[in-house]
């Protein structure tokens, strides 16, 4: 039994050992250094900021007044910047870095002008300021306990950290609501080139398709009524090439309708339509199509029509794929409610290797998908099977009137 008590007591030895350790690692160390550098950088900054945004302030009514106040922001900022990366290495802090600052305007006017109005340049200068006093305070404070309170520097050094990691988050973070608003102007950016997009691909379709067999047509109806009488025969002919050329021009204009917007889409929704795109798609197993939108009460719902457009069209575009690139030979389709998200999964036995890479129609997918706060996953190894996973945000139809 010995031996056995001399075991336990050595494990619990170690124990204490590696949670010492744990306590005053390196990691606890390197926040510290960070704390001792509060009080340098904080002198440096108070001493930048004030000084710089004084004599910008007291020039202002002067020509070089605001530019050098715009300039003692920039400077700010970037110290700021500094602070951000400190308490990514030393905290493991999450706060990435903000856009940079939008000039309305070129030139110096443009510089002042936006620094001016920047609300993290103002914050940056603002946590500069604040810096000083708890870089003095947390200075002394860990000094002591490094000197003499060392069986408590753990447990002060981690709550010095977190005030020092908050004091970043809060003032040099970019604000949730700029945040957003700078998503809203990415999306709406996209939207509008997708837009355009579509409308140059309208345009082109109509210039080279049913536009050039509608002149042909005219043109071969002309020369028919000119022969109509001298060979009625030829005429005759032309005019049964004039009705094909017909046939012809309507079909592409009926592709180029359900390219815009698909009757089937508009009266019967997704099911319907999603199983016309399957029945065109041309894997030799075909394609299996699975809507389920029922609500809570077992009732079929359907979600607002812009909704319903971007996912036909985003499912169209990938079957499209799948039938062109993916070398399938069964592929299926998968839509269905998940609370206040619209589901979509697509899924080829083909030989994978797809991925949204810059300027890839997948890539242009993802950007329409995201316009919408939506999700878009591919999951697409090299020898297959590709899944493709869409989230879009559910917004349930109005009543019609």
């Amino acid at each position: 039994m010995k031996p056995l008590h001399r075991a336990a007591g050595a494990n619990k030895e170690q124990d204490a050992h590696h949670e010492r350790d744990r306590l005053y690692g390196a990691r606890m160390w390197k926040q510290v250094g960070q704390l001792m550098l509060n009080l340098p950088i904080g002198i440096a900054g108070f001493v930048f900021t004030i000084a710089l945004l004084s004599i910008g302030l007291s020039l202002s009514i002067t020509v070089i007044g605001l530019p050098l106040l715009a300039a003692g922001l920039a400077g700010c900022r970037g110290l700021g910047a500094v602070a951000r990366r400190r308490a990514r290495s030393v905290y493991g802090s999450e706060v990435h870095e903000p856009e940079p600052v939008h000039r309305p305007r070129p030139g110096a006017t443009g510089y002042a002008i936006a620094h001016l109005t920047d609300a993290l340049s103002w914050r940056s200068a603002l946590y500069n300021v604040l810096l000083l006093p708890w870089g003095v305070l947390s200075f002394a404070v860990t000094l002591v306990c490094v000197i003499v309170g060392w069986p408590v520097l753990p447990w002060v050094v981690r709550f010095e950290g977190a005030v020092d990691r908050m004091l970043v988050e809060t003032l040099l973070y970019p604000g949730a609501l700029s945040e957003r608003v700078r998503e809203l102007e990415d999306d709406r950016g996209t939207v509008v080139d997708t837009a355009a997009a579509d409308l140059r691909r309208i345009e082109r379709d109509l210039h080279d398709g049913a536009q050039a067999r509608l002149v042909a047509l005219a043109m071969d109806l002309g020369l028919a009524k000119m022969k109509l009488e001298e060979d009625p025969v030829a005429a005759a002919k032309m005019v049964d090439n004039a009705h094909g050329e017909v046939k012809l021009a309507l079909q592409e204009l009926r592709d180029l309708a359900r390219g815009i917007h698909p009757a089937v889409l508009t009266d019967r929704g997704l099911d319907a339509a999603l199983s016309a795109v399957a029945a065109r798609c041309t894997v030799p197993d075909g394609v299996k199509v699975n809507v389920e939108l029922k609500n809570a009460g077992g009732e079929v719902e359907r979600p607002d029509s812009a909704v319903e457009g971007i996912a036909y069209f985003t499912v169209s575009e990938l079957l499209t794929n799948v039938s062109k690139h993916a070398g399938a030979r069964s592929a299926a389709v998968d839509v269905w409610r998940a609370g206040d998200q619209l589901m979509l999964l697509v899924q080829d036995d083909g030989k994978g290797g797809a991925a949204p890479y810059p300027g890839s129609g997948l890539a242009g997918l993802a950007d329409r998908i995201r316009a919408v706060d939506g999700v878009f996953l591919v999951e697409s190894p090299h020898g297959g099977p590709t899944t493709v996973t869409i989230e879009l945000p559910w917004r349930t139809r109005a009543a019609r009137r």
